[in-house]
């Protein structure tokens, strides 16, 4: 088989700390992609959007593109995230073919690009946390089970699903917890996994625990979260984490690397 080809936007560079013991973000989302599939041939070239501005020169030459998270906020009216708006919707109108993933900041800029907004939530939502799927998340994650454990890492939200998607799941502080759209002529029940060309999801599946611990300990050090709210985050971090085992198998179902049930 021709490998795979894959692009993902770096949309910020982590604390220096995960930076050091984990990578950047091209490094990070590697190794989620390679931990569920070792033997999936792929290539992953990294574009730099924030600092460089840069973007892939041949869109259709890759089966794939994911846009990363990010400390920054979607709604933000500044020149990297505008740029990223407009390719994400160009992309996504003149290029059905190419898969395009969002987690998190990534999942926000779909939500704007594509007629949706973002904005604060009340509240942040941090560590493992149990997300409720609809019917369509159970069908695409695969899940024999109504709940999956996602790492989450954001305030800021896309509060209502965007026409043209179907809602994956929920939870208590964020409705939308990710959003699936298929290629044209392909929805409902009778849709496959390969007939998917947008999927989004709020959490962090690339994130590991180690990762998670960091972070966690950097925003309580400066006061952004609470030590109530990071202390729980650090015990829920011992739970289930779907991201790899679900989320990132999902991901190569749906760029046909992995064989699909559905």
């Amino acid at each position: 088989m021709t490998p795979i080809r894959l692009a993902v936007l770096l949309c910020d560079t982590p604390a220096p700390s995960v930076l050091k013991e984990d990578g950047d973000y091209h490094k990070i989302f590697d190794t989620w992609l390679r931990a569920v599939s070792p033997s999936v041939d792929f290539t992953l070239e990294a574009f730099d959007v924030v600092n460089k501005m840069e973007y892939p020169p041949e869109c259709a030459k890759y089966d794939g593109i994911l846009l990363t998270g990010s400390a920054a906020s979607a709604y933000e009216d500044v020149e990297w995230i505008n740029k990223l708006v407009e390719y994400t919707s160009n992309l996504a109108r003149s290029k059905p073919d190419v898969k395009l993933f969002g987690i998190c900041f990534g999942h926000q800029v779909i939500g704007r690009a594509l007629g949706g907004s973002c904005v604060r939530n009340s509240q942040w939502e941090v560590g493992i946390t149990e997300m409720q799927l609809t019917e369509i998340g159970q069908r695409i994650f695969g899940a024999k089970s109504l709940v999956r454990n996602v790492q989450e890492m954001h305030r800021d939200h896309v509060p209502s699903v965007i026409p043209g998607f179907e809602l994956l799941g929920s939870t208590d502080v964020c409705h939308n917890q990710g959003m699936v759209r298929y290629i044209p002529d392909a929805s409902g029940k009778l849709a496959k996994l390969s007939d998917i060309q947008i999927l989004t999801v709020q959490g962090h599946p690339e994130f590991t625990k180690s990762i998670v611990s960091k972070v966690v300990g950097i925003r309580a050090d400066k006061g952004i979260f609470t030590p109530e709210l990071a202390q729980d985050a650090i015990k829920r971090n011992e739970l289930r984490n779907d991201g790899v085992e679900v989320i990132a198998r999902t991901v190569w179902k749906v760029l046909g690397a992995i064989r699909a049930e559905n």
